[in-house]
């Protein structure tokens, strides 16, 4: 894996918005008025600006700027970019986590689905809201489970409806995965496969896992991938004690020696598995630590073959994305057909079976219309397992009139401040200015 480092990353970020300007401008002349290119521009400078600390790698389809942003410059890519040209209107989403099954051979012990049980829906449901999520602008598919190799029939299905104009990221536990299947998979956008890697000791990812083969097959399928030439991706979900341990170093060595691309670090969310024990807070302290760390392995020359790490804490900061659930940019719609904010927060605006899509989405997104900087999972845990208790469920998410109980007066916190440069500032000159 190589990344663009030094010298070579200022040019290349010139190039980027060099190239990037030139094809808004011929894309958009005959659609816009010049108020609006000039917008559209500022808007897009401001964005990779934001984003320039990130380390850009080299993939097979371009360069990787971010985890949830595809290689530039694919189709996708400009899909992604096409997010900032939308005006009176919310902007767009730009990625959609769709999980095929529920399937599992696995009992992770953190798993956001843990009480997410039920028959998968049809899949001709899932096709349906994935092609008109195309036409949405959504520019990245992470198509998952369960394990949705369990059910290859259903992720073939999803993966061939999609085309050119987005990426496909499967998050797969390894199982199931055959030479076969890749190489079916290879026909479609299929971009990179991500996998579970929490621990860096096998004894203690099968024990996480609870199955004594979780790290064989993991590995099988990683060499089998690598086989193929498809990249493959890690995330890790690491707790404090991780960042201060030496565990997070062994994880990123071990990442490396698996060949890894990107890895994201999830923090533990009170979800699932964990929603009624909720989960250990990160200090102030802990954040800058974290923020260290990241910013060695990704930026000094000693690490510059590793994966690119894609934190999840620091991108949900006030100063970055904030809380990009409900569309501000990416939702989730599980196996049953539930349309949820997010994949953490375990409430539902409805389910495809009952409704047409495009008012679902459009509900949801309204709740969210303005991005805000509270992370709703941790802030409305406990009053989400407190419904789900009152009324005596055994099944999550919230059903959409339990659901609305929960956001019906919630707390959204202040306006993230990149969503208001790039929709306020940006855009009214002279505009008030948005949170510090």
């Amino acid at each position: 894996m190589k990344s663009v480092r030094g010298f070579n990353k200022m040019l290349f970020i010139l190039y980027l918005k060099l190239y990037v300007g030139v094809s808004v401008i011929i894309g958009f002349r005959r659609k816009r008025s010049v108020g609006q290119l000039i917008t559209i521009l500022k808007r897009l400078n401001y964005f990779i600006d934001r984003i320039r600390h990130n380390k850009f790698i080299h993939t097979a389809k371009g360069v990787r700027l971010n985890l949830y942003i595809p290689a530039f410059p694919s189709r996708a890519f400009f899909t992604s970019c096409a997010k900032f040209a939308v005006f009176g209107e919310k902007l767009p989403a730009t990625t959609a986590l769709v999980s095929i099954t529920s399937a599992c051979p696995y009992s992770c012990k953190h798993c956001y689905q843990k009480l997410d049980t039920g028959p998968d829906i049809d899949i001709e449901f899932l096709k349906s809201a994935v092609a008109n999520l195309q036409d949405k602008g959504i520019a990245f598919f992470n198509i998952e489970g369960g394990e949705p190799f369990l059910r290859f029939d259903r992720l073939l299905a999803l993966c061939e409806v999609i085309d050119s104009r987005s990426e496909i990221w499967i998050n797969s536990t390894g199982h199931g995965i055959t030479r076969e299947r890749l190489l079916q998979l290879k026909a479609t956008e299929l971009t990179a496969i991500m996998f579970s890697l929490h621990f860096h000791e096998p004894q203690q990812l099968n024990s996480f896992m609870g199955s004594d083969n979780a790290w064989s097959t993991m590995e099988n399928a990683i060499a089998l991938c690598h086989e193929q030439g498809i990249p493959v991706a890690f995330n890790a979900c690491l707790g404090r004690a991780d960042f201060y341990n030496g565990n997070f170093e062994k994880i990123m060595q071990t990442a490396y020696m698996f060949g890894g691309s990107i890895i994201q670090l999830i923090k533990p969310k009170p979800s699932g598995g964990w929603l009624a024990d909720g989960v250990e807070e990160f200090t102030l302290a802990d954040v800058k630590l974290i923020a260290e760390k990241v910013e060695l392995y990704n930026c000094h020359r000693l690490f510059s073959g590793y994966p690119a790490i894609s934190p999840q804490i620091l991108e949900e900061a006030p100063e970055m994305f904030g809380c990009t659930a409900g569309g501000t940019d990416r939702f989730y719609i599980n196996a049953k057909g539930d349309v949820q904010p997010c994949e953490f927060l375990n409430i539902s605006f409805g389910n495809l079976q009952e409704g047409d899509f495009n008012s679902i989405y459009s509900r949801m997104r309204a709740v969210f219309d303005t991005p805000g900087d509270c992370i709703l999972c941790e802030k409305y845990s406990k009053k989400i397992h407190d419904v789900f208790l009152r009324n005596q469920l055994t099944v999550l998410p919230l059903d959409k009139v339990l659901s609305e109980k929960i956001y019906q007066d919630w707390d959204r916190g202040r306006p993230t401040r990149l969503y208001w440069m790039v929709e306020k500032v940006l855009e009214y000159s002279g505009g008030k200015q948005g949170p510090e």
